[in-house]
């Protein structure tokens, strides 16, 4: 394997990773939260949102290792700055929530709304950094076609979620 097709198995690896910490700690986090006397909202559009990333994330994948340099055109290393600056988004808005961040909707009532960190600045940082994230790594990789057929599905999936999210911390 060529160093041109080594850095995009390494980035996939390494995202592959974090994506799993991330479940862990989410599901961690709903645990406690629930345990705690919160609920759940919106989990009916929750299996589209696992297919849509395992599907991203698979589909990055199967155009690394089963096509190669035929369907990899090389790095795009401003994407791929992009994207690593989007993972310091991400950290940010984890560290942000803490114990309340899940990749579920999980209303703990009477527990203040988040208002520091990037939600200074922004309702529903993590939806942008991921939507961000979706186009960003499939063109660091020449995926043009990939990062716009995957941003719009998410841009459908996050009409959903965003509404549901929003309900719920109405309530």
């Amino acid at each position: 394997m060529s160093r041109a097709e080594l850095v995009p198995v390494l980035f996939l690896s390494l995202v592959s990773l974090q994506r799993l910490g991330e479940l862990m700690l989410a599901r961690r986090n709903t645990a406690r939260l629930l345990a705690e006397g919160a609920h759940e909202v919106g989990a009916s559009h929750y299996p589209l949102i696992v297919a849509l990333h395992a599907a991203w994330l698979t589909g990055l994948w199967f155009f690394v290792l089963a096509r190669g340099p035929t369907m990899i055109t090389g790095v795009d290393w401003i994407w791929l700055g992009l994207f690593l600056v989007l993972q310091l988004g991400r950290a940010w808005v984890i560290a942000t929530l803490g114990g309340r961040w899940t990749t579920r909707i999980i209303v703990l009532p009477g527990a203040p709304l988040v208002t520091s960190g990037p939600y200074r600045f922004v309702s529903h940082p993590n939806y942008w950094i991921v939507a961000g994230e979706i186009a960003a790594l499939p063109l660091a990789f020449g995926l043009v076609w990939f990062a716009l057929v995957f941003s719009a599905l998410n841009a459908g999936v996050m009409w959903i979620r965003v509404r549901a999210e929003s309900a719920a911390l109405r309530l």
